[in-house]
């Protein structure tokens, strides 16, 4: 894989296992080993500002991208190598998929399923052809997995494109199958 940038979505929480954080701290040291930067929300609070830590630690970049409606809230991380306030959510959204040459999701909420299901969409759409990824600790994302085969199952998803998302449960495994991606160039309509 080419790219420089990868964009982590994940939650403002650190959630109930404490696997999730050393799973982000995991993910940040194969991140910067590969010498990637770090796109996120820029928050310095939950599973955002573990990551976030983690990467500034061992000496990566890290980019943070957030809405001045939540900046204003003091949960903006302050020793960040670029933090971009911006006006919306949307611009939010448009400027961590700009920077970024692929997606992961880390355990999160709704937010975090919202942002990785656009970029996911998109990639179905053919809008990019960008790696996303779920990463699957402690089986969080099981169900949901299971969930998007029964849509393929039922029709509503093809095979291909529930295959255009990545679903590893370490980093790296994920990241292997981020430099092996090759983008479906399956129709989404017929």
């Amino acid at each position: 894989m080419a790219s420089q940038n990868i964009c982590v979505y994940t939650g403002s929480n650190t959630g109930a296992k404490s696997d999730y954080a050393a799973a982000a701290k995991t993910l940040a040291a194969e991140l910067v080993a590969r010498e990637l930067n770090l796109v996120y929300g820029g928050a310095k609070i939950g599973l955002m500002g573990v990551i976030a830590d983690e990467v500034l630690r061992l000496g990566g970049e890290v980019i943070g991208v957030m809405p001045a409606h939540i900046a204003g809230h003091g949960v903006a991380h302050s020793d960040l190598t670029e933090l971009h306030v911006v006006d919306s959510m949307h611009q939010r959204k448009t400027l961590m998929s700009d920077l970024a040459d692929g997606f992961i999701a880390l355990p999160g909420g709704g937010g975090t399923m919202e942002e990785i299901f656009e970029v996911f969409t998109w990639a179905q759409l053919g809008l990019h052809s960008k790696p996303c990824g779920l990463l699957n600790i402690c089986g969080y994302y099981d169900h949901l997995h299971a969930f998007l085969r029964h849509a393929t199952e039922e029709k509503f998803m093809k095979p291909a494109h529930l295959e255009m998302l990545l679903i590893r449960d370490n980093p790296h495994d994920l990241l292997n199958a981020f430099e092996d991606y090759k983008p479906k160039k399956e129709n989404k309509w017929y």
